[in-house]
C-alpha cells in the first residue's frame, strides 16, 4: 500500500484530532496536511510541486464553504484531477447532489460513534491507497 499525502480541510480542531488519531490507530503512515478553511487550502495548493494525492473536505466551513471550494478546485486545470472526498455530518440531499454534480470522488458521512468513524476512515484510506493516482 502506498503512503498517501492527504489534504484535510476541516475547521473543527476536534475533527482534525479525530482523523489523526484514527489513522494512527489503524497504523497507516499517511501524511496528513491540515487546512482550517478553503482559503488556507487554496494557498497550500498554489505549490504545484507538492500537491496532495487526495483531499478530504468538510462542507460546513467559514469564509469559503466546501461547495464554493469545490467549484474553485474543479475550475483549475491541474487541481481538478485530485480526488476529493467529502467528509461531513450533513446528509442534506441537495448538498449531496450538488457535490456530485461538481465532481467529487466520494461523499462520506461522519458517524457519531468513534469506532464506526475509525472503520470508515480505514476503508476510505485503504481504497485510495490501492488506486492509481494522477500526478498532474
Amino acid at each position: 500500500m502506498k503512503t498517501l499525502n492527504i489534504l484535510l480541510i476541516e475547521d473543527d480542531m476536534i475533527e482534525v484530532m479525530k482523523l489523526n488519531r484514527a489513522s494512527k490507530s489503524i497504523q497507516l503512515n499517511h501524511n496528513v496536511i491540515e487546512a482550517n478553511n478553503g482559503e488556507e487550502a487554496l494557498k497550500l495548493l498554489e505549490n504545484k510541486d507538492n500537491l496532495p494525492d487526495i483531499i478530504l473536505l468538510d462542507l460546513n466551513m467559514p469564509k469559503i464553504n466546501g461547495i464554493e471550494f469545490l467549484k474553485i478546485l474543479k475550475a483549475d486545470n491541474r487541481l481538478k484531477y485530485i480526488p476529493t472526498i467529502i467528509l461531513t455530518t450533513s446528509n442534506n440531499q441537495r448538498d449531496l447532489l450538488e457535490c456530485y454534480k461538481i465532481g467529487i470522488a466520494g461523499y462520506v458521512l461522519k458517524p457519531l460513534k468513534y469506532e464506526d468513524y475509525v472503520s470508515k476512515i480505514e476503508k476510505l484510506l485503504s481504497y485510495w491507497s490501492i488506486n492509481e493516482l494522477i500526478t498532474a
